[in-house]
């Protein structure tokens, strides 16, 4: 028997005497980002131990989304969970059976919070949606709610904009293909799938894979919102200050060329970039500046050719 043949899929719902909001925490989309994984855990032990209820709605916790990926410690099993999540009628891989149990799931809640955490160093934050629109690219209606969930959560950072930006890159990296459906399809992860069924979900960003305070992060992120939506009695958390908080725009993403196009230095996701700044070199010399002022998101040195090298955000006051 093969490794896939032996994974199965889990998830566990607790649910409260009262009606109220239901709610879905998933970690490990990606395999090697565990720190949801051991958040969830440690609140399912709390839960089953009785020393937290659930005492309206629901709470799903999926521990590990996909179990191959989390069993092969890497970020994918046979390709990226959190890109073209759709259900397939004929599933050609691992994650299409994922995707075929996951997205009816999530299509059962009202709420998604998903766990995550990145390969550079850097700050825990949170990718909220957009605001509310009746737009082809990603219509929405819950902008108010979501972005009062993400102010709970623990933490001060918060982007947007990951749709409309990563689908520009899709469509350049196909050569000038417009059509929407190719931008949803390659863009569409668990938050946005959420979104695409009528609720609403935040990306939580816990920190660097290895930091051992990011599995903390997860935990208070959970319990800061059960007591936001009253699934348990506790009180509700306050509020991040305005003032406290920064607010940023995925604005561009930038592609390596080659395998062999190589940064000016370690650069960690937020660190700031002046307009002109060198950021990189290409294979042929040719130097990588910065476009405008803002900050660096998801660099990754270990970027293949023609495949995300990194991200540009700007200030984003309107939040």
């Amino acid at each position: 028997m093969t490794l896939t043949q032996q994974l199965q899929f889990k998830s566990v719902e607790y649910g409260g005497q009262h009606p109220g909001t239901r709610l879905i925490v998933t970690g490990a989309v990606h395999g090697n980002e565990t720190c949801g994984t051991e958040a969830i855990q440690r609140m399912m032990q709390e839960l089953d131990a009785g020393k937290l209820v659930i005492r309206t709605g629901t709470a799903t916790f999926v521990p590990i989304a996909n179990p191959l990926a989390y069993a092969k410690g890497e970020r994918f099993g046979d390709r990226n969970l959190n890109r073209n999540l759709f259900p397939n009628q004929h599933p050609q891989d691992f994650e299409d059976r994922v995707a075929n149990w996951l997205c009816p799931l999530l299509a059962r809640h009202d709420v998604l919070l998903d766990l995550h955490s990145f390969k550079a160093s850097g700050e825990p934050f949170v990718m909220v949606g957009p605001r509310n629109n009746d737009g082809p690219l990603e219509p929405f209606k819950h902008e108010q709610q979501e972005r009062a969930m993400a102010r709970r959560l623990g933490v001060r950072r918060f982007v947007d904009g990951w749709l409309r930006t990563y689908g520009a890159g899709v469509q350049r990296r196909l050569r000038g293909d417009s059509q929407l459906e190719t931008v949803l399809r390659y863009g569409m992860g668990t938050t946005e799938y959420m979104r695409s069924t009528g609720g609403y979900a935040l990306t939580l960003e816990c920190g660097e894979h290895t930091d051992p305070q990011a599995p903390e992060v997860a935990y208070r992120a959970i319990m800061n919102t059960l007591a936001f939506l009253g699934l348990i009695d506790a009180p509700p958390p306050q509020p991040i200050a305005d003032e406290a908080m920064e607010a940023l725009s995925m604005v561009a993403v930038y592609d390596k060329v080659s395998a062999d196009d190589t940064f000016t230095r370690a650069w960690s996701s937020f660190d700031p970039v002046r307009k002109d700044e060198q950021i990189g070199t290409r294979a042929d010399g040719t130097a990588v500046l910065a476009e405008f002022d803002g900050r660096i998101l998801f660099p990754d040195s270990a970027a293949g050719a023609n495949s995300e090298w990194y991200y540009l955000t700007r200030a984003n006051p309107g939040f």
